[in-house]
């Protein structure tokens, strides 16, 4: 393990009170937070992960998933071990909830150069829940943009504003992970709040960090039309602009019930596509998806996607080339 003083926490004698996120754990001598990701040292916080990777690769933007952040480029992606929720049908469990997997010590540096070498656009903090990695991804962001790269940080929005004004500060995108819209659920099968999570998507929109929202759809857990509609909602209330992406789930770690209903999915994007600019539907064969991007003006195709081929044919300088509608895509 790679330790370095944690950010973001308090003194309270032999004890410390984490800040990183809601939780705000209060750690004895010895013992980590929930994140399993910070511990106390004789009254001092420590990140036991910095620099600790798991998980690397060049990745389509498309795969974050980011549709309208330079559409069609390759991220170079990390992800280290841990979380602060705990949901029963985690899609990258084997990183996130299990404390032994195997990881490697690579520097801020290391990344930045890698990221360079393989002609990426950007570094992305992903696989895991990357905001209990702060240090470490503060440090290679902050690398990252003296060399004009860019920052994606793909998180679950489980985070406590003063981190997140700062996240903001070095973070260019974010793909937040908005679970359900039932605040009893949040509690109940991910053992977090849903009232912090919205938070972060209001806060991180307005400091001007481009955003982009998914939906794991879970059968029996958040498979309900009408929640869905009011999540839709709340996020065309921040912006109808924020593309929804809505996830197929899949049996995995603790939890086997079917895999969402593709027509269940189809429906869910019709709606959601009355109330929002963008809606999208992934981890879906491609005959299934809704994945290209249309000018909600004229319905100019703007951009074509087959699975993660991305094809960008009618976009200039952010604007549909045959309207002149302004699109909120950055490329």
């Amino acid at each position: 393990m790679s330790f370095i003083e944690a950010q973001h926490y308090l003194k309270k004698g032999d004890s410390v009170e984490c800040q990183l996120c809601p939780h705000r754990c209060h750690i004895r001598d010895g013992k980590s937070g929930i994140c399993g990701a910070r511990e106390n040292k004789k009254g001092v916080l420590y990140s036991s992960i910095y620099g600790e990777v798991t998980s690397m690769a060049m990745d389509p933007m498309e795969k974050k998933p980011l549709y309208h952040f330079f559409p069609g480029s390759q991220i170079f992606s990390i992800g280290t071990k841990g979380c602060n929720l705990r949901c029963p049908f985690c899609q990258n469990w084997s990183i996130s909830q299990e404390p032994s997997v195997r990881s490697s010590y690579r520097a801020p540096e290391e990344i930045v150069n890698m990221a360079l070498s393989a002609g990426s656009v950007g570094i992305a903090y992903t696989y895991n829940e990357p905001t209990i990695w702060f240090e470490y991804v503060k440090d290679c962001s902050l690398a990252a943009k003296e060399k004009g790269l860019k920052n994606v940080l793909v998180s679950n929005g489980f985070v406590n504003p003063a981190p997140l004004d700062e996240l903001t500060g070095f973070i260019d995108a974010m793909n937040i992970d908005l679970k359900c819209y039932n605040d009893e659920t949040y509690k109940k099968v991910m053992k977090a709040d849903l009232g912090p999570v919205k938070e972060t998507i209001k806060r991180a929109h307005g400091n001007g960090c481009f955003l982009e929202i998914t939906t794991l759809v879970v059968t029996g857990i958040n498979d309900n039309m009408d929640e869905l509609i009011e999540l839709a909602e709340f996020i065309a209330s921040v912006d109808r602009k924020i593309p929804w992406h809505l996830s197929r789930y899949y049996p995995s770690y603790k939890y086997n019930k079917p895999a969402t209903d593709i027509s269940f999915l189809t429906d869910i994007w019709e709606a959601g596509s009355q109330i929002l600019d963008y809606v999208f539907t992934g981890n879906v064969h491609p005959s299934d998806s809704h994945g290209d991007t249309i000018c909600p003006e004229c319905h100019t195709v703007i951009i074509s996607r087959n699975g993660y081929h991305t094809v960008v044919k009618d976009l200039e300088h952010g604007r549909c080339k045959s309207c002149g509608h302004e699109l909120g895509i950055i490329h």
